[in-house]
Order: structure tokens, then C-alpha cells, then sequence
């Protein structure tokens, strides 16, 4: 079987370190703060990014990866003697990443497939997880894609934000709907379609009773999936992350969790911080 390259974009949120000790060649998305330009993860870690957020007037940009970006790294793993390439990214309804990564993958010395996983930050990260996991068994690149995608098509993610500030500025959300939920303290859960597409779930008041819903779909989901494998999230939410992981953990249901992971720059300049979340799959 020949050796099969791993690449994944910033926005898996599982960061530079991880992805070298599993090696897997990470792709970084960009923040722009008026003429600055940070890479994310690699200039800018998560903590300094809100940091920076909050006490900055200046609403950040975010920019996708060229095309040549992509193209230098399957040339290096084609070198490297890879002779083929699984290329893992963010919903290409949210971003152009995906395109980048194709066209690139067109001139690519060695075959590139390129897996969409509809789903943003740790959920990606479960994709790329489940790629690495199936790379390290030995199996083929075509197997490679074919487990990822099963995992795809089975992780649900929700999450709630302290503000619809960010989504509002960055033109996810209209005035009108921020400024209500600001004034009447609702909490919009939001999830991901099928089709990678950021929507509303449900609408609750306060962090702590969204907090408290989530969980109750992911005990719903586990009797209707049976065990799930969990990661939960925070965007500088560090009381919130650990009284969402008691809730999670004192619920009845079975489960493997992961704690701690981080929302990163790029898609936290839409969601802003002191926003938590989980995304899950079954496990089997």
C-alpha cells in the first residue's frame, strides 16, 4: 500500500502542535486587523486573537489559502514520498478553502482528494481525527477519504454565542436580530445543515440554559446513535467550558469526551468569545 499524505486547513482548530505529532501538514487561514496579517495558529494562538478582539476597533478580516499555498504542500509530500494525498477542510459554503485546495489538487504530481466536511473548528477536527486514525491503519487514500466521509455524514455540532455582535459585524446577522437578542438576553443555539450552512437550532435565554439543551441533544442523539465520541469547545470561555463539561459528564449517557479544544482565529471572528459548543459522532 503506498504511503498516504494528510493535509487539513487552520480551522479544524487542533493546531499546529497536534498536527505535527500526527503528522499532517496544516494550512493556515488568515486574520487581517486593518494592515496587519496574522496566520492563524501559527502568528496568533486563539488566547491572544480575543484578547486582541476585544480591545481593538477594528473588526477583523479573514482570507483563504491560495491556491499556490496548497500546491507547495502536495509538491513537499509528493517529495516526501507520499503517493497519494487526502486533503481535509472547512464547509465549502463558508469558505472558498476548498476551491483552493481543488485547484491545486488539478496540478497536483500525485492524486489529491479532497474532503469537504461541511462543519467548521472542532468538528472538522473530528473529520481530520477519523483521517488520521484510518491513515495510521494502514489503509488505502481511497479508504482514507471513504472513513472520513462516513464520519462526516454522522457529526452533528451546536454551540452558543455570548453575542451575535460578531456575526451581526461581520454580515452573518441582521441589526435587528442582534440588537433584540442582546436586549431580551437570548441565547441562539446554532448547528450545522447537512450542507456545511451555519443555522439557528433553538433560541433560549441565558448561556446556562442553552448549556443545559445542548446536553439534552446529545443524550437524545445517544439513544438514538448509540455511544458518541464528544468534544467540547470554548472561544475564551473558561468557566463556561467547565461547567458545560460537568453537565456533559454527569448526564446519562455513554460517551467519550474531549475537553479543552480551542475555537480558533479565523472562525472566532464571527463567533467572537465566550462562546461554547460540542461537536459528537457515534462512535461505532
Amino acid at each position: 500500500m503506498g504511503k498516504v499524505g494528510l493535509v487539513c486547513d487552520s480551522t479544524c482548530d487542533l493546531g499546529p502542535v497536534w498536527c505535527d505529532a500526527n503528522d499532517i501538514k496544516m494550512v493556515p487561514l488568515k486574520v487581517l486587523f486593518g494592515e496587519e496579517t496574522f496566520r492563524d495558529w501559527l502568528d496568533l494562538s486563539p488566547k491572544q486573537f480575543y484578547d486582541k478582539l476585544v480591545t481593538t476597533k477594528t473588526l477583523p478580516k479573514t482570507s483563504q489559502p491560495s491556491p499556490l499555498e496548497f500546491s507547495e504542500v502536495y509538491a513537499e509530500l509528493a517529495r516526501q514520498g507520499c503517493e497519494e494525498i487526502v486533503s481535509i477542510h472547512l464547509s465549502q459554503a463558508i469558505s472558498g478553502t476548498c476551491e483552493s485546495a481543488r485547484m491545486a489538487a488539478d496540478d497536483a504530481s500525485v492524486p489529491v482528494r479532497i474532503v469537504d466536511t461541511k462543519a467548521v473548528s472542532q468538528a472538522t477536527g473530528l473529520a481530520v481525527k477519523s483521517a488520521v486514525e484510518a491513515r495510521n491503519s494502514g489503509v488505502s487514500g481511497e479508504e482514507v477519504e471513504a472513513r472520513t466521509l462516513k464520519v462526516v455524514s454522522q457529526t452533528r455540532m451546536f454551540f452558543v454565542l455570548d453575542t451575535l455582535e460578531y456575526l451581526v459585524k461581520g454580515g452573518r446577522a441582521g441589526k435587528a436580530q442582534g440588537l433584540a437578542a442582546s436586549l431580551l438576553n437570548i441565547k441562539p443555539i446554532l448547528t450545522l445543515t447537512p450542507e456545511g450552512v451555519v443555522a439557528p437550532f433553538k433560541k433560549v435565554k441565558g448561556t446556562r440554559k442553552a448549556m443545559h439543551e445542548m446536553v439534552t441533544q446529545l443524550v437524545s442523539d445517544s439513544k438514538a446513535l448509540g455511544p458518541l465520541k464528544v468534544t467540547i469547545f470554548q472561544a475564551d470561555a473558561p468557566d463556561l467550558i467547565g461547567e458545560f463539561e460537568s453537565l456533559v459528564k454527569e448526564a446519562d449517557f455513554e460517551c467519550e469526551i474531549e475537553v479543552g479544544g480551542w475555537v480558533g482565529s479565523v472562525i472566532g471572528t464571527y463567533g467572537g468569545p465566550n462562546a461554547i459548543g460540542c461537536a459528537y459522532h457515534p462512535i461505532a
